[in-house]
Formats: structure tokens, sequence, C-alpha cells
């Protein structure tokens, strides 16, 4: 089957491929929609074209730090979007998008990053907004730029470990490893939390027991102090309460009344009679006679009241004296305690009664603790010991494929050799590894002190190619991987990027003829100076016969095109 878009033979991939790249705007590129094919992509331009500005936009998709340079002279924006398409079987990555509600209906991911001209950006994945943090842990795992620089991955013993990792299969054994590790860690986090907890509790036991005492002292009771205030007013009026009410009790049946008077019982009686007596002629009256009666039996009901509730109210100081005192003492306990009724006074005793007596469940706690980390940790030795006798038997054969690998680019006494020692606990385990390179063939050191910058970069390819045999890579980019070599060296490094482009998508920005006779598909960076405008902008084409033919003829020639050059394009072409 062949890409409309490029003309170009599709083939199935194992990993993430970038199918398009759309630029606005950004630094000299006005505008760019470009489709790319699978397997080797070449990209080539002469010096100052605006091959580094490509992958600057590039890098502004992984996350890199926004600039307000980026945007270009004019413009109040720019933007990079590209779209992937991504193998289902990749099912971390598509987790990710899951848990983010990122997933699109055709599974392809279209990212998006917009720079204003303060600098400050925008990022997109799917069309919804995403924060830099989740872009970037989406987008690392789509494209992969190896630059001249990233040989100092070489150095870092996380790397190092990664790749022996990779190559040992140790993926389920990591996985274990990290999940004990973090286990034992938050166990650990959550222990110091408890010994503190408990520390605090003993420090502050003596003035929390002192609190509680006065409380439990206090024998509070819910809604006392409503009742002790009314019950405090009444034996503070006791003598001009019992003063009313036996007035009350005077009115209605004493004897002590004027002559002219009656007692209010004797008055209803005797408006009773009168009544009675008038009924006899007239019948409505026998209404107001009952009325009457129970205006009787009502007064007679209010009455007994009176004199019990008089029977009850004491004149004594020495109640009034406790009442007042006890008011007190809740007062007293409601403002030390900051408590706005007895309720909260009792909900305070109790949380100080938990605070005193519940040590024990404190220090049960701290114990259980201590034995669930012993148990983790007593695993993840035997998970760490089993990762170690796994990087031994695998250091061994890996040293002896790299060795093979970078003799293949004219190292030809070169020797690789991996260093498993024992280091700190880690998510990763227990050891330290450290890779060893000599290009003379004796006593191979630290890579990092003894390789110059072309053997590195020989040597990181080497490792990505074997990175490419065991996992689904992203979009595998390399940024001028060949400076420094020539002649024979660069083609074999070219075989080594094609034969990696055979089974995932590679970008080889290159300056090597021999390098890019070998990519899939060809494009060409160029840069072009408006004269009416006054500015430069940068573009990028798909090269195709004859155009191709001499743009290897100009790399291969330089600026003046030769019969030669051309002749040995063609060549290198097939």
């Amino acid at each position: 089957m062949v890409n409309s878009s490029t003309g170009l033979p599709d083939r199935k991939i194992n990993g993430a491929m970038l199918k398009s790249l759309q630029i606005g705007n950004y630094v000299l590129i006005d505008s760019l929609d470009v489709t790319f094919p699978e397997g080797l992509v070449i990209i080539t331009g002469q010096t100052g074209a605006g091959k580094s500005i490509l992958l600057g936009a590039l890098s502004l998709l992984l996350g890199e730090k926004a600039d307000a340079s980026s945007v270009a002279q004019g413009a109040d924006s720019c933007f990079v979007e590209a779209t992937f398409a991504v193998p289902e079987s990749d099912t971390d990555l598509m987790a990710i998008l899951a848990d983010n509600e990122l997933c699109s209906e055709d599974g392809d991911i279209i990212v998006r990053r917009v720079v204003n001209r303060t600098g400050r950006s925008r990022s997109f994945v799917n069309d919804s907004p995403v924060n830099l943090p989740l872009l970037q842990s989406i987008v690392s795992r789509l494209v992969d730029i190896h630059s001249q620089h990233q040989t100092l991955l070489l150095s870092d013993s996380g790397f190092q470990l990664s790749m022996l990792d990779h190559f040992a299969g140790n993926t389920s054994l990591l996985e274990r490893c990290a999940t004990l590790y973090h286990s034992i860690r938050e166990k650990q986090s959550e222990l110091e939390k408890v010994r503190i907890r408990l520390e605090r509790m003993a420090e502050e036991r003596d003035y929390n027991l002192s609190r509680y005492r006065r409380l439990e002292e206090a024998k509070l009771k819910e809604g006392e102090l409503e009742e002790l205030e009314q019950e405090q007013k009444q034996l503070a009026n006791a003598e001009e309460i019992k003063t009313e009410l036996c007035m009350v009790e005077s009115l209605f049946s004493s004897s002590d009344l004027p002559s002219d008077a009656l007692p209010v019982s004797s008055a209803l009686k005797e408006i009773q009679r009168q009544l009675e007596k008038v009924s006899r002629f007239i019948p409505q009256a026998e209404s107001l006679v009952e009325r009457v009666l129970t205006a009787r039996t009502d007064l007679e009901d209010v009455v007994a009241e009176v004199m019990a509730i008089n029977s009850r109210t004491e004149l004594s100081a020495d109640r009034l004296s406790y009442v007042e005192d006890r008011l007190s003492l809740l007062y007293d306990l409601l403002k030390k305690y900051s408590a706005s009724s007895v309720a909260e006074l009792i909900a305070q005793r109790d949380s100080l009664s938990g605070m005193l007596f519940d040590s024990q469940a404190v220090e049960d706690r701290m114990a259980e603790l201590r034995n669930e980390i012993d148990s983790l940790s007593s695993e993840y030795s035997e998970v760490s010991s089993r990762l170690r006798e796994a990087r031994l038997s695998a250091s061994v054969p890996f040293a002896r494929e790299v060795t093979a690998a970078i003799r293949e680019l004219e190292l030809e006494r070169a020797v690789f050799d991996v260093e498993v020692t024992e280091g700190p606990a880690s998510a990763k385990g227990s050891d330290n590894v450290r890779f060893l390179f000599s290009a003379a063939g004796s006593s191979p050191t630290d890579v990092s002190k003894c390789a110059s910058g072309g053997e590195m970069s020989r040597l990181m390819l080497c490792l990505k190619d074997m990175m490419a045999r065991f996992v689904k890579m992203p979009t595998l980019i390399f940024d001028e991987i060949d400076t420094g070599v020539s002649g024979s060296v660069a083609a074999r490094i070219g075989e080594k990027i094609c034969s990696m482009g055979r089974n995932m998508q590679v970008f080889a920005i290159t300056h090597l003829p021999q390098v890019a006779a070998k990519g899939d598909a060809h494009y060409v960076v160029e840069k072009h100076f408006d004269d009416n405008l006054g500015k430069a902008t940068s573009t990028i084409r798909l090269l195709q016969g004859e155009d191709r033919i001499m743009e290897v003829a100009r790399m291969l020639s330089g600026t003046t095109l030769t019969n030669a050059a051309i002749e040995n394009a063609k060549e290198l072409l097939g």
C-alpha cells in the first residue's frame, strides 16, 4: 500500500509514529503543514536553513520551556501541532489517555502547544487542555530526540541501569520492586508520624490531664446551665414572688378585704345564685350560669396552682449561694475552654479522655507498622536479590552484543563491559551499574572518562538500536548524530539507523550524504528571503526523483555541483 501524501510505501510499525506536523508563526516558519511516512525519514538542509528551528518546534511539544522569542515578528502567538498514530498495544499510554479522558475516536493523538507574545503557553491533547507535566508524560512516549548532547546519558547511572534491565527482561521484577519500595517508604513515613504523635501525646499528657480532670470534676450535665440560670432568677427574687402569690390567694378567698368587697370566689358564687333565679324566667340565662360555673372551676384550678408554686418557692440563701457558685464555675469553664455551651465542654472532655487513654491504640499501631515494614523489607530483599542475579547474568551477553555492534562502526578493538555492584536501596533494587569502555581494547574504564565525542555518539546509537528491539520505542529523531564522522563510518551509521527504521519511525537530521541516501523519504529544509517583506522564512518539502539526487550531490560537493558528485549521488541512492 502506498501513502497518498508521500507516494511512499506504507509498512507496519511497532511503536508511535509522527503522521503530520503543523507549525505557524514559529521563529522563521510562517506556515508549515507536512505529512511523514513510516520508516527512516531524512531531513537535510544547508547550515542556517532552519533545521534547528524545526527541532526546536518539536522540543516545544515535548514540554520545553516556552519563550516569547519563539513567536515570529509581527505575530501575536505561534503554535506547533503534531498528529501521532499509536498502536493499541501501547497499554501504558492508552491508560494515561483513558485516566485523563483524552482518548479519540480514531485512536490518533493530536498534540498542540500555543505560545503568546508574553511567553505564556497553553497545551492541548486531542483538543482538551492539559497541564505541562501531563503533556510531558504523554509526548515523551511519542517522540525521543537523540541529539549530540544526549550522549551525556551514557554517564547517567539510571540510564545505564535501565538499559541493562531492558536487555535482561526485568520488567515484572522492577514493577514488583518499585511497588514494595514505595510501600515501605509509605509505611516508614506513617510510622514516623505515629512516633511523633506518641511523643507529643507524652509531652502534652500532664497538660491535657489537668484540663481533663477539671472538666471531669465539674460533673457536667447537658442543659444544666439553662436550668441553673432559671433557678437563680427565682431564688434571687423569691421574696417578691411569694408576696405576689399570697396576694393572689387573698384576692380569691380572703376575709380581710374591705367590708363592702367580696372575695373573687364568693363574688362568683353570688353571681351564679342570682343568675339561677333569673333563669327561671329567662331560659337564655341558663347558659350564663354554666359559663360562670366553668369560670369558677378554672379559677379554682389557677388558685390551686398558685398555692402549689407558693409552697415550692424557697427563701433559701444557702441554695441561692450554691446556684450562683455553680453558675460561676460553668461560666469560668466556658471562657477557659472557649466553648459556647456545656455540650461543647462535654465534647472537649471526651476528646481529652480519648487523647489521654488512647495512647495504647497508637502504640499498637506502631507495632503493627513495624511488623508490616519487616515483612515488606524481607520481600524487597528477595526481589532485589533476584534482580541482581538477573543483571549479573545479563551483563555478559549485553556487553558482548554492544561490543560487537560498536566494532561494526569501525572501532575494531573496542571493548565494552558492564559492572554490577551493590548500591543503596531504591525503587529499582539495590544495585549500581557502570558502563566501562575502551576504544583500544585494554583496561576498560568508566565510559564518561575515556570515550571521545565520536565514540560516545556511536556507542549511544548502538544502545538505542538495542532498545528498539526490546521495547516499543517512540518516534526517534537523530539530530546530527553523525557529526565528527565520515566515509565508511558514516555509511555504517546510516545502515544502523536504516535498520532501526525497518521496525519503527526514525528521523535523521544529517549532513552526511552516506546517511541521507539510506532514507525511505527525504525532506529538505530551505530558507527564502522576501525582499518585499524584508524577512526570511524557512520551509520544508519532500524530495523525490531528480530533486533528491541533486540534494545528495550538493551534500557531496558543496555549493558547486559537479557531474562526478551527481553520479556519486545516483550510486549512493542505488
